[in-house]
């Protein structure tokens, strides 16, 4: 471990019980959870998710992170097939890492997409629970990207690239290791002890917030144990007060057993959470392009794979509710990103390129959807209606804005024509004089209404 990083270490422990030492954020859930949350991830609304690490050297099987779980703990017996044909025996998965060797590995090129795609932020494996880094962490053994197969920063690398871009970065961290020993030990007591909390969690979440300065953690794999077990709140109350990123930071909900969708930053609740009405916390829906896997998998099919207009679909169901929408990619081993993928990202980065307006730094509308086919957001004064349908014979009809004799509308595609409109009542609606169908490959077109309530 880094000397800086032992120091921040004992901070993290002994702060909050030095006599007279007070803190703008106490080690305590009622204290943690009312810091109001950074401005810039409300705004930016998308992002973009990346499962990397030895998992996809074998790159096989539903759920590809987990293939070393589910073929050694579970023994899965497509798993096991899959080893017996592919690899001799006693092969383990250890010996998978030098097979990680990232040698297509761009990070100019991987930012290059991930800026064309229109996200603002990025979050990027930094350790599964396999417990191999991407990055050099002092604590991983021999475990980690520079010490084997890569032997590289992987981390730094595509950190770099990122904020080249104006984007955010963001670190996934699982908090606890299938098996690792010292956490296996602290299983075995039922999580009295904590020796892999001391030696390996929180040196590594310090490391990280230290080396690499994120703007976001997405903490992950802290479901076995209680939330004390992790010191979850001793570390988020000195990242939040006197770590490098205390005023920019962002934080998800996985801190500990019974923490997702009650404490930390933002809600992410469950993979590819959906709620069923406005929630009223910030949220996060994290989602696969691969809807099998998060991880590559060599044995994945196009029919599998999520089409634009569902991803568009999702998007702004998930903005129009008030959440983030953070979109999954699994890379391969040698560091190609599937073309599927690429196409998929720069598609969705074109239609945004158009409706964008309707989607950044928008907050929901007092109406969120009507008819299953229109979606709404708001923005200072303006309101946007998004289409999921185009209306037969050119007439759209909405029953939720209220016009006034400021009302205009104009479709984003052409956004210097005014649409022609009349009143659905005296007092509320809108039919809409729709202009001939632009093309989307989204499926979805939207409109501005400005001077509407």
């Amino acid at each position: 471990m880094r000397p800086t990083c032992i120091l921040l270490f004992m901070c993290v422990t002994f702060l909050m019980w030095i006599p007279g030492c007070t803190a703008r954020y106490e080690a305590n859930w009622g204290s943690l959870d009312a810091r109001p949350l950074p401005r810039w991830f409300d705004e930016a609304k998308f992002g973009i998710f990346v499962h990397w690490g030895v998992f996809s050297v074998p790159g096989f099987g539903q759920f590809s992170e987990w293939f070393w779980q589910r073929w050694h703990s579970e023994k899965q017996p497509e798993l096991v097939e899959f080893m017996k044909k592919n690899y001799p025996p006693g092969f383990k998965y250890t010996d998978f890492a030098p097979e990680f060797r990232a040698e297509f590995f761009d990070p100019e090129i991987w930012a290059d997409i991930f800026k064309a795609s229109g996200a603002r932020y990025v979050v990027f494996t930094s350790k599964h629970h396999e417990g191999f880094t991407n990055w050099p962490s002092a604590v991983s053994w021999n475990w980690n990207s520079m010490d084997v197969g890569p032997h590289r920063d992987l981390v730094g690398d595509l950190a770099a690239a990122v904020r080249k871009r104006s984007l955010h970065l963001g670190l996934y961290h699982s908090m606890y290791e299938w098996y690792n020993p010292l956490y296996l030990l602290d299983k075995a007591s039922g999580f009295q002890s904590q020796k892999f909390v001391a030696s390996k969690t929180l040196p590594e979440l310090v490391d990280l917030v230290t080396t690499y300065k994120p703007d976001l953690i997405w903490s992950d794999g802290d479901w076995e144990a209680p939330d004390t077990y992790w010191n979850s709140t001793q570390f988020l109350a000195w990242l939040y007060n006197d770590s490098p990123v205390k005023d920019v930071v962002v934080t998800n909900d996985r801190w500990g057993k019974g923490c997702y969708c009650k404490h930390g930053g933002y809600y992410n609740c469950a993979d590819r959470y959906t709620p069923g009405k406005l929630p009223d916390h910030k949220w996060e829906k994290c989602q696969s392009l691969d809807t099998r896997s998060w991880g590559y998998r060599r044995d994945m099919k196009l029919s599998e794979v999520m089409n634009l207009p569902s991803i568009v679909k999702d998007l702004v169901y998930v903005v129009a509710m008030g959440g983030n929408y953070l979109l999954n990619i699994g890379p391969m081993a040698d560091g190609m990103i599937a073309p599927v993928f690429e196409e998929r990202l720069r598609d969705l980065g074109a239609w945004l390129g158009i409706n964008g307006e309707a989607i950044y730094a928008t907050k929901p509308w007092r109406v969120q959807m009507e008819n299953s086919t229109v979606w709404y957001t708001a923005k200072n004064n303006t309101v946007h209606a998004i289409i999921l349908h185009w209306p037969s014979k050119q007439i759209l009809q909405l029953t939720a804005p209220r016009m006034t004799g400021a009302t205009n509308v104009t479709l984003m595609d052409y956004p210097d024509v005014l649409l022609k409109w009349e009143p659905l009542t005296p007092t509320a609606g809108l039919r809409i004089f729709m202009p001939a169908m632009p093309k989307s490959l989204g499926n979805a077109w939207c409109l501005k209404l400005e001077g509407v309530v």
